[in-house]
């Protein structure tokens, strides 16, 4: 057949058989359209957590006798940190060893197994795949040395107890009640363990039924007993008995991101207890030993001890007189000591001996005199000191001289080096607030009528009555009548105040203005359920949890007046022992740290306002009180499986469809 009549034999054919190769070429673009949902450029990524095929012994084996765990996985593994993450009960005295190895977990256990003991590695999250990082999740791999499985579960809380910030990596665990005295928690190693995640939050595995004692501990030398009392520990009061009940979980599955499909309601087993709230503190440390002396300047010398006394260091000195050679300042602990030297002579002596003669505590327990031969020596030498004050004489007189030929005013005569004194507030102050003055070396004299205050009453100034009083050795306050509104003036003469070196202050003339009433909030905050014993403290707090403001309760209720505008927390104390502070608890007396509960919720101030709270102290459990905004330790983060499948699909404008590897 020629071509011309193949072209006409095309020409004849019907019309649908002309356009059968087009048809064609469409459908297979369309099927490569289509294959673009499962393959784009590179292939998907794995999201597909691991997940155990085998082990040896079995999981939830029993009778076992080998102490070598082998877990089989489907994918090659890692584990992350498995010396904090992964906790093994009854605990291991000695390290385990836990090591990932291609697609298995081996764990070694070192020590020897007990008979008739459920044994659980409770992994957390610390196990994920090798090539994406998708986590399993919580895993925890069980076995007994007996005939069966103990299941029982405890759980809860891990608090610090003077503040309610969740413990993260603190053990606790558990004691059988029949063999346990007060003794047992510092001889023997704890029972069953678990370890605190971010929130506080443990969960005890394989409990046997029975009745427990509850002990938490941060372990610092691993042996499992409270030895230290560096070391912070928490205890209940009260046994626990382990058990189970029926209970229903509600799980709601959604169409859409924004439409529920249903709402389906799951039977499950529920482990009690699973709400235990333990209190954890740290014991005051009471052995008193010297930790070091310094005299980082010249004119006093510091004592630092472990623990305070009311009993001060006695001083001897060996190369100087030491009778009237001191003013002596101790901290509000009494753990910190400085003696400043009155006489500049001594300021002046680069080495000074002396024997000190103090309180400390010995093997037993006990406080013994102990005298130590001491030797202060000044951080800068006399001689230097003196080059360098003769370097700043020198080159004042060139700026004089330089003045003088420029004919501008100068000064012949150096003014003496005045008296520094810092006053606050300054400028504007509420109407509760008083007047401080602090100094940095002690004063030998102080002029109350040197000390004036003047007030503005219809543009005329009239003297002010107040009251001028020494706080501590160097602190001072200014007590008066501060009326709302009123502007005030603080004068004060030259030399008012005289320091143990002879300097004294220039005139000191500075405005106060006490701002008036509309200025501020008030805050009243009523409390139920408070306790039978003790007297309770309501603390305002700021952004960082640090308390600006507290109010004794006095029948029921605490009173806050002259309240800056702002927003605040708070919290309260229960102050057993009347001292005004908040007092650790101490495990061998058996005494709690006294208790402290958190407001949950912000509370915001305003200018003019009036606000209340009524706050039930036991309403809500402790571990749920502290508002999360001032809660420094913060959750753990869920380990999340990949979605950077879905992530490329959306890049790519195609549809991905997670499948099961």
């Amino acid at each position: 057949m020629t071509r011309s009549h193949l072209r006409k034999e095309v020409t004849r054919r019907p019309l649908f058989l002309r356009n059968l190769g087009w048809l064609s070429v469409v459908l297979t673009l369309c099927l490569a359209s289509c294959a673009r949902m499962g393959n784009p450029d590179g292939g998907w990524y794995d999201e597909t957590p691991p997940k155990v095929v085998s082990s040896e012994p079995n999981d939830r084996g029993t009778n076992v006798t080998a102490k070598r765990i082998t877990i089989n996985f489907d994918e090659y593994i890692k584990i992350e940190d498995p010396q904090n993450k992964v906790i093994i009960s009854p605990p291991q005295l000695e390290m385990p060893e836990i090591k990932a190895a291609g697609k298995r977990i081996i764990v070694n256990l070192r020590d020897s197994l007990k008979p008739n003991t459920t044994y659980t590695v409770d992994f957390s999250d610390a196990i994920s795949d090798n090539n994406e990082g998708n986590p399993m999740g919580n895993y925890t791999f069980t076995f007994s040395t007996g005939e069966q499985i103990d299941t029982l579960q405890v759980a809860g809380y891990a608090l610090d107890a003077s503040n309610l910030e969740p413990i993260k990596g603190i053990l606790v665990g558990l004691y059988p009640d029949s063999t346990f005295a007060d003794s047992t928690f510092h001889k023997v190693p704890l029972l069953r363990v678990s370890r605190t995640n971010g929130s506080g939050f443990f969960s005890i595995k394989g409990v046997a039924p029975g009745r427990y004692i509850v002990r938490a501990l941060q372990d610092a030398d691993g042996d499992f007993v409270y030895g230290q009392k560096s070391e912070a520990i928490g205890f209940l009061n009260d046994t626990i008995v382990p058990g189970t009940t029926m209970a229903i979980r509600q799980d709601t599955i959604w169409r859409d991101p924004l439409h529920i499909d249903k709402i389906t309601q799951t039977d499950y087993i529920r482990y009690l207890p699973d709400n235990l709230s333990l209190l954890c503190f740290q014991a005051k440390l009471t052995d008193r030993y010297l930790i070091k002396n310094e005299r980082k300047d010249p004119e006093k010398l510091g004592f630092f001890f472990s623990y305070g006394n009311d009993s001060l260091p006695v001083i001897r000195g060996l190369n100087f007189d030491e009778k009237d050679a001191f003013l002596t300042e101790a901290s509000e602990k009494r753990d910190t000591i400085y003696y400043w030297l009155r006489d500049t002579a001594l300021v002046n002596q680069d080495t000074l001996r002396m024997e000190a003669t103090y309180l400390m505590t010995d093997s037993t327990g006990t406080l013994v005199s102990k005298t130590d031969t001491i030797e202060a020596l000044a951080k800068t030498p006399y001689a230097k000191r003196l080059k360098d004050k003769q370097k700043e004489i020198e080159q004042w007189e060139k700026e004089q001289e330089k003045k003088k030929k420029r004919g501008e005013p100068y000064d012949s005569v150096r003014a003496p080096e005045f008296l520094t004194v810092k006053i606050s507030p300054m400028g504007q102050m509420a109407p509760n607030q008083n007047v401080y003055f602090e100094f940095p070396v002690p004063l030998d004299s102080c002029n109350m009528d040197g000390i004036h205050l003047y007030s503005m009453i219809d543009s005329v100034w009239y003297r002010a009555p107040h009251l001028f009083e020494q706080v501590s050795l160097r602190r001072y306050v200014l007590k008066a009548e501060w009326r709302p509104g009123i502007e005030y003036s603080l004068e004060i003469d030259s030399m008012a105040f005289i320091n143990i070196f002879g300097n004294f202050n220039k005139p000191i003339k500075q405005g106060l203005k006490v701002m008036p009433e509309d200025r501020f909030s008030t805050l009243m905050v009523n409390l139920t359920h408070m306790p039978d014993s003790g007297t309770v403290y309501v603390q305002m707090l700021d952004g960082s949890d640090k308390p600006s403001r507290s109010e004794k309760v006095i029948d029921g209720s605490a009173e806050f007046y002259y309240v800056r505008p702002g927003k605040y927390y708070l919290r309260a104390f229960v102050d057993l022992n009347d001292n005004g502070i908040w007092d650790t608890g101490d495990y061998d007396s058996g005494r709690q740290a006294e208790d402290v509960f958190y407001f949950h919720e912000e509370v915001e101030c305003k200018e003019k306002w009036d606000v209340t709270r009524n706050w039930d102290l036991t309403y809500r459990p402790r571990y749920q009180q502290k508002p999360a905004a001032i809660t420094k330790q913060k959750p753990d983060k869920d380990r999340q499986v990949s979605n950077r499948n879905a992530q490329r699909a959306a890049e790519k404008g195609i549809t991905y469809v997670p499948k099961n590897k």
